[in-house]
Order: C-alpha cells, then structure tokens, then sequence
C-alpha cells in the first residue's frame, strides 16, 4: 500500500540542504510515501508493560519494542472490526495511541532529569507527551500542561481524565505570558512546539499542501518567543526540551541558535548521541536529533535538550492572576473524607496529596502547587473528589480511575462484555447478582472502569459525558 502523498519540488529542493551526507533525498522521498507504522505507549499508570503485553498476545496484537521508549511498542493489529481507540483497554487508559518519535521528547527530558517536582508541558493537547510526563512522573510533583487553543483543552482534559491522572494542572494561556508571569519556576519544561508539521507526511498526504519557505519562517519567529518565554521560567540548572515534527532547520536549529544568541553561556546544548541505541544516526554537531523519516521509519522529528546554567534577567510581570476560589480543608473534615473514601472502597488518599474545597465540591491537588497559588489561574487543577451533600460525600468519576487503579484491594462489580460496552455508551447496567446500595466501583476484564450507583435493580452510569462512546466497541 503506497501513500499518494504531495510533495513540491520546493520542498524537496530546501530540505535536502538539511540532510547529513550519509542519507539520501530518494529515501526521503521514498519513505514519505510510505505508510506509517502505529504505535502505542503503555500507560504505566494503569498497568505494567509485562501485563499489557500478556492482555496483547490474548487479543492477537503482535507488539515491536520502540528503541527509544522502554513502555512504546508498534503495534500491528486488526482494526476492521474495532479500531484501537475503541477497545476496552484503551477507553480504560491501559495504553495510549502516539506516534513513535513524539515518544522521544518526554524520554530525553527524563534521561538525566533529577529535580522533576514542578514540570511545565507549555504546549500540551491533545495530550500524549503531558500522559507520558505524568506516567514518568508517577503522578508525584505538579504537572502544568498549557494549551492556547480553548477548544483542545476539552480534549487534553478527557485524555488526562482516562489516563488517571492526578498530579495534573490544566492553563489555557499563549505560552508567551510564563516567562514573564513565573519566572524562574519551573524545573524543567516540555516545548512541543506549535510547527509546521512538515514531518507528518506520512499520516497526512496534504500536510505540505500549502507549504512554503516564508510561512516556515513566520512560524519559527512564533517558536524564538515561545523558546525564550520558557526560558525566562525555567528554574537555573533546569532542563529544557525543545521539539518540533517540522523538518526545515529555520523552525528546528535556527530556533535554539537564536536562544544561545540571546542568553549566551546561560544556554547550554545537551548531546542527545547516546539518547538510544543508534541515536547517533540522527545526531547533529551540536547534539540535537534531527529525525528524517528513513532514519527509524517513523515521522520526522526534532528533538533539543537545552540546560540553563545560570540566572538570567526576567521581563517585567504584568499578570493579574485573581482570587484563589479553593480553601484548604481542615483536619477534621480531611480525617471524615480520607474515612469514608476507605469505608466505601477501601481506597487512600495519596501522602503528596491535599484536600481543597470550593463550596460543596472537594479537590484533591498535588502538594507542590501550593506554591504556584496566586501566581496563575488554572482551569482545572488534580481531581474532583467528590461533593459534599447533608448525608456525606457524592463520589466523583476520578475516585474510579485516577485513585482505585492503584489499589489492588478496591472492590469492583465486574461487568460482563455487553455490560461494559453499555457502560461505555453511558448507559445503566442490570448485572445479574444481588443488588447491593449506594457508590460502587465497576471493572470489566479486571479493569476499573468506573463509578457508579446502586439504584434498585440496577448501577446508574457516571460516565463523563467526554468518554461516552456510541459505535464501533470492542
């Protein structure tokens, strides 16, 4: 099966000034013209690469380890009844579907990183580096995943919400405002730029439909102020990543050029040569990894890892960050919530965890947001817990799926599979067992899935309306 994808001569012409003598523009060609491979990242929050593995060799899903990823994996599987999006182990969050070079982003911030309490994803949605991020953090720390665009936060947020994540602050921002707005803040920062996507070929026929040299280079003056707007916040001897699925140098080199040009010996270029077995194929002088399609059969890719060395003068901080609307909940209250939560479902409440409220609704936040109270407003910060009614607490969604999938000794009703695919529909379900009262936890296939009330015969859902599905269930 060959692509028919559209490639101007321009291009051609431009990117093969880019190319290292040891590649050919023919292979560029050729490849681009090549399907991509799809692949998976197993979400270590849910599960373990060991189980997963096993779950794939049941579903007949044949699994090729990614070099640069120990919990990526192509997959191949038969999608011509249930694509992958829509079987029960990706609606559960047990993996996440993301092109293999966009794994290596997360993997070169972490390779070295010591210090991974207050990370910033300055460009998250829909999220598949902020779920990596927060699975290679374990959930501790605080996590700020940023989108400018409105409209992708619903989706970044649905995407954290299945992948259980609680450790996760949500912005919706130009990024250009952090620097100035939290300067010095951050111990490392993810800069996923916002590119032309020139190295998305492969899955996008026309992505080079409209492409030009000068809108390349409108892009990149984007990238030089985003770059140095992370720069400003990262904290000295912070870590920053810098990527892009662009191709031309002007959005990719030229971009960290100019940030040494601005800040000099502050800006310090990690070698990336040693990132993974034959790293070094992709390598440039200065140690950035220029990743063209043939290199590993993947999509095209950037990837820098800058180290700030010292502090540097920050732009005046205009913000007006508002009231905080959360009080921290007392002790008394927190003991009466952290026992019931247990009683109901035998669940605890992480130690790096605390307790906020908002009238009647209770927030669990990562314990290092504190600091960050007052110097940015937040669209959604850790999970919604519950809220509060005059007979004690409604259990929220995200007890289910951010907190009971870490413990092992939570008590579910186990739905069957026409069940679990009603429950996906957001539809009620009658199992066929005794009813029982009041919240309960629902799993199919040993996995949680979520929350739910007795009510007579049968559990009434509390799916999400952002995670109901209506066709093509496994």
């Amino acid at each position: 099966m060959q692509n028919r994808a559209y490639i101007p001569d321009e291009f051609i012409e431009h990117i093969q000034n880019s190319l290292p003598d040891h590649l050919s523009i023919q292979d560029f060609i050729d490849f681009c013209q090549k399907p991509l491979r799809k692949s998976i990242r197993v979400n270590t929050l849910k599960t373990s690469v060991a189980d997963f593995k096993a779950r794939a060799s049941n579903k007949g899903w044949n699994l090729e380890p990614i070099p640069w990823c120990e919990n990526g994996f192509w997959i191949d599987a038969d999608e011509s009844q249930t694509p992958l999006g829509n079987t029960a182990e990706h609606m559960a969050g047990l993996f996440y579907i993301q092109e293999s070079s966009s794994m290596m982003p997360a993997i070169a911030l972490f390779n070295d990183l010591s210090n991974r309490d207050v990370i910033l994803d300055m460009a998250a949605a829909p999220g598949s580096k902020t779920t990596q991020l927060a699975a290679l953090m374990d959930n501790h720390g605080i996590l700020v995943a940023n989108e400018f665009s409105a409209s992708r936060v619903k989706t970044l947020h649905a995407n954290i919400e299945r992948c259980g994540i609680s450790n996760c602050a949500l912005t919706n921002f130009d990024a250009r405002i952090f620097g100035s707005w939290l300067p010095e803040t951050f111990d490392a920062i993810l800069l996923d730029a916002p590119c032309s996507g020139e190295g998305t070929i492969r899955k996008d026929n026309d992505a080079l439909k409209n492409w030009s040299l000068e809108s390349s280079q409108d892009i990149a003056q984007t990238q030089k102020e985003l770059i140095e707007s992370a720069f400003y916040a990262l904290k000295p001897g912070g870590t920053l990543v810098y990527s892009t699925c662009a191709l031309s140098m002007e959005e990719n080199q030229h971009v960290c050029y100019h940030l040494k040009n601005v800040f000099g010996d502050s800006v310090v270029f990690d070698n990336l040569s040693k990132l993974f077995p034959n790293a070094s194929e992709a390598a440039t002088k200065e140690g950035f990894l220029h990743i063209f399609p043939q290199l590993y059969n993947s999509e095209g890719f950037f990837v820098a890892r800058i180290k700030k060395t010292t502090s540097v003068p920050t732009p005046e901080n205009k913000k007006k960050a508002g009231k905080f609307p959360f009080q921290i909940i007392s002790k008394k209250q927190a003991d009466d919530i952290i026992t019931q939560l247990h009683h109901t479902f035998h669940i605890s409440i992480p130690s790096d965890k605390k307790l906020w409220r908002r009238d009647k609704e209770i927030w669990l936040f990562p314990e290092e947001f504190e600091p960050l109270i007052g110097r940015l407003r937040f669209s959604r910060i850790g999970i919604k817990l519950a809220e509060a009614h005059k007979n004690g607490y409604r259990w929220q969604h995200q007890v289910a799926l951010a907190l009971a999938a870490h413990n092992n000794q939570s008590v579910t009703i186990q739905l069957s599979e026409n069940e679990a695919r009603e429950w996906y529909m957001g539809r009620d379900v009658r199992p066929d067992i005794t009813p029982g009262k009041g919240e309960v936890l629902v799993s199919f296939d040993n996995m949680i899935i979520g929350l739910g009330k007795w009510v007579g015969n049968r559990i009434k859902n509390g799916l999400p309306r952002e995670l109901v599905r209506d066709k093509n269930l496994f």
